[in-house]
């Protein structure tokens, strides 16, 4: 199986091959337990064609943890496109973010206890901040992309979403008050 990999004619798709193995460990193994070795296993190659495409654990994790986020942040904008109300919107966003989350059992797996620090450790990445600035904040309030709070909001955003998933509600309407009551006036302040 190895030789398929070295054939490669597109490193994108085999790196996205490689990023659904690391899916499955994740799922069968958990998060923790799915080393390098075995996510090979789970692609059908060696470990040094999954080294040759992702450095170290760590890369591979960021990988994911960004091909997942964008891919949710993308159903996201489109299931709140039209809610006009910018704060509705917000709400909606985080919620819809964090049920997205949980929908997938590779992706509920980073808030399994035990790993939530790492996927918080995830979070921290510039890209998956740099990811919900221009998905949601800066389209929310009229607020630019380029606005010196834009980061920063998007930064709140990804820590709340985080929390709610490594600390769940009591249930779903617990954590709407929470978002609604707390999350949103904090994020966009009442223009009046």
């Amino acid at each position: 199986m190895t030789s398929a990999w070295l054939r490669s004619d597109q490193p994108d798709v085999a790196a996205q091959k490689l990023l659904d193995a690391a899916e499955k460990a994740f799922v069968e193994l958990g998060v923790s337990a799915a080393g390098m070795a075995q996510i090979a296993t789970f692609a059908g190659c060696s470990r040094g064609t999954l080294y040759r495409y992702f450095e170290s654990r760590h890369a591979l994790h960021v990988a994911y943890i960004n091909r997942e986020a964008v891919r949710i942040a993308e159903r996201v904008r489109k299931g709140t496109a039209g809610i006009a109300d910018p704060r509705e919107r917000l709400v909606e966003s985080i919620l819809r973010s964090v049920r997205e989350v949980r929908r997938n059992p590779a992706t509920a797996a980073w808030f399994e206890p035990g790993v939530s620090e790492l996927a918080a450790r995830m979070s921290r990445s510039s890209e998956l901040v740099d990811l919900f600035t221009t998905s949601f904040v800066s389209d929310l309030h009229g607020l630019g992309r380029n606005d010196r709070n834009s980061r920063l909001r998007a930064r709140w955003m990804v820590r709340v979403i985080v929390s709610l998933l490594a600390m769940p509600g009591a249930n779903a309407a617990e954590e709407r008050a929470l978002v609604e009551r707390f999350v949103a006036p904090a994020l966009l302040p009442d223009p009046h």
